[in-house]
């Protein structure tokens, strides 16, 4: 009979993703594992981001965790701080934190020796039978590389490293039109003495209320509800099943969504030219769909500019387009993104007879079912490449693959196997079906946006909820190399 033993498990990350593993781990029955976190708090992106205006664009009723539902939102959709602080209070509420290293990098993982030896940024060890990499898509700060940055005479800031700069009165430029840009550029307008809004290709911005309060009588009757956590997975399902029609088949349900996006264009911005200037070449839903209550309002008044052509230099007092016109700013928002597809990178991380995760992944990044890669024994990821970052819950996804994962540890808790390791065949097999089923998402019909990888692959999910469940919930030896 073998005997049970219990794995040393480090977790990275103590974002959404972390959070998910971590209560899983501890529900399990696992309680040797550290949950390490690079930034100073919990959060994940909602640590790193605290510009002005930030909301989430996803329903806050919608945007928990089953496991923790939250009755008392102060609104629909929920502000950065408030999101943040539900985090943090998950921490304690599931007795994570003694499992929490926060300030802690990990710079290095190798796998040597049939177990997993990490390094720290101040100098460090840690070692673990498993890793968990939940380290998130949005975290690593994308700013290109626009010549003369570094001379611009006042401030620039990256809204993902917000600092307290001053914008009243300001002359105010900012680079970006995703949901980051539309919501810092609204929020920063009012007091702006001019603010310039850079966009290389417009935006389908589609008018939500995003400012308002979630009904006292919403609140009250959640707390009310027998077992919660079901009303919120429902919530989940009903979401996810009608966002994943909308994107990943061409239904009616699309059609008739995209009619409304082009609908408050044409409504909201009566300036012919401004309209002509503002309208997208591309279908709506193609790019991350951006809502907002008042950025078409905002970009019509007297104070603001939109401009859409090339940033061709930032020089010391502002920034030249391709048409040759020197725009005078006296502060400078990167609301870039992120370097989307880095995963856990740039942490260097060495598998099997010393296999690197930019070696395995230099024809961009690929996992089987967002969570195991080959070469890479006793690690998982939690929403790895192909998450469902534009269908479905990100909550759901990650505790179903925080459970997935725990199947693993079950069986070398109880010393069925040493080391798990998916196969490349399972993993080719898997990439092959996800190009077959991305063809008629609405993500492939002609627009560039930060879902493509380097190598051109969307890097998303282009299943329904019912495939995400039927792949998580119960390991397929056949596909794995099992020691």
């Amino acid at each position: 009979m073998a005997q049970r033993r219990d794995p040393r498990i480090v977790i990275i990350g103590a974002g959404m993703s972390g959070i998910a593993a971590g209560h899983v781990l501890r529900q399990s029955g696992f309680h040797d594992f550290t949950i390490v976190e690079k930034g100073s708090d919990v959060g994940g992106v909602w640590h790193w981001n605290r510009y002005p205006g930030l909301r989430c664009d996803v329903p806050s009723y919608g945007y928990q965790f089953a496991f923790a539902p939250k009755p008392d939102w102060g609104h629909v959709w929920a502000t950065g701080d408030e999101i943040q602080r539900y985090h943090r209070d998950l921490i304690d509420d599931l007795q994570l934190r003694s499992h929490l290293r926060l300030n802690c990098e990990v710079t290095e993982a190798v796998f040597t020796g049939g177990r997993w030896r990490l390094s720290t940024a101040d100098g460090g060890r840690l070692d673990a039978d498993f890793v968990i990499a939940a380290t998130g898509v949005l975290h690593q700060p994308f700013i290109p590389d626009f010549p003369g940055l570094d001379s611009f005479a006042g401030p620039v800031v990256h809204t993902a490293r917000w600092t307290n700069i001053k914008t009243r009165g300001k002359r105010v430029g900012v680079i970006g039109t995703g949901s980051t840009g539309v919501q810092v550029f609204s929020a920063l307008q009012p007091d702006a003495a001019h603010i310039t809004h850079f966009a290389r290709t417009p935006q389908w911005v589609m008018w939500m209320p995003m400012r308002m309060p979630q009904p006292r009588i919403v609140g009250h009757l959640l707390r009310r509800l027998p077992r919660q956590d079901k009303t919120v997975r429902l919530s989940q399902f009903i979401g996810s099943d009608y966002l994943t029609d909308l994107v990943i088949r061409p239904t009616w349900r699309r059609r008739a969504a995209q009619r409304y996006g082009a609908m408050c264009l044409r409504v909201l911005v009566r300036d012919k030219k401004l309209r002509a200037r503002l309208r997208p070449d591309y279908q709506p839903f193609c790019k991350r769909q951006v809502l907002s209550g008042d950025y078409y309002r905002r970009i019509g008044k007297p104070n603001a500019s939109f401009v859409s052509e090339a940033i061709v230099e930032i020089t010391k007092t502002g920034v030249r387009t391709a048409d040759g016109v020197h725009h005078e700013l006296d502060v400078l928002v990167l609301a870039t993104g992120f370097a989307a597809h880095n995963y856990m990178r740039p942490m260097a991380v060495r598998g099997r007879d010393g296999l690197s995760i930019d070696d395995a992944w230099a024809k961009g990044p690929r996992a089987w079912g967002m969570t195991a890669i080959p070469g890479f024994p006793n690690l998982f990821m939690v929403l790895g490449p192909n998450s469902p970052t534009g269908s479905m819950s990100l909550q759901h996804t990650a505790e179903l693959t925080a459970r997935y994962i725990a199947k693993w540890l079950n069986r070398f808790r109880d010393g069925e196997i040493n080391a798990v390791e998916v196969t490349e065949e399972a993993t080719d097999r898997f990439a092959d079906e996800v190009a077959e089923a991305m063809v008629p998402t609405v993500w492939n019909t002609g627009c560039n946006s930060w879902y493509f990888a380097d190598d051109n692959h969307i890097d998303l999910w282009p299943f329904d909820r019912k495939r995400l469940t039927r792949m998580l919930t119960q390991p397929q030896d056949a596909d794995y190399i099992l020691t």
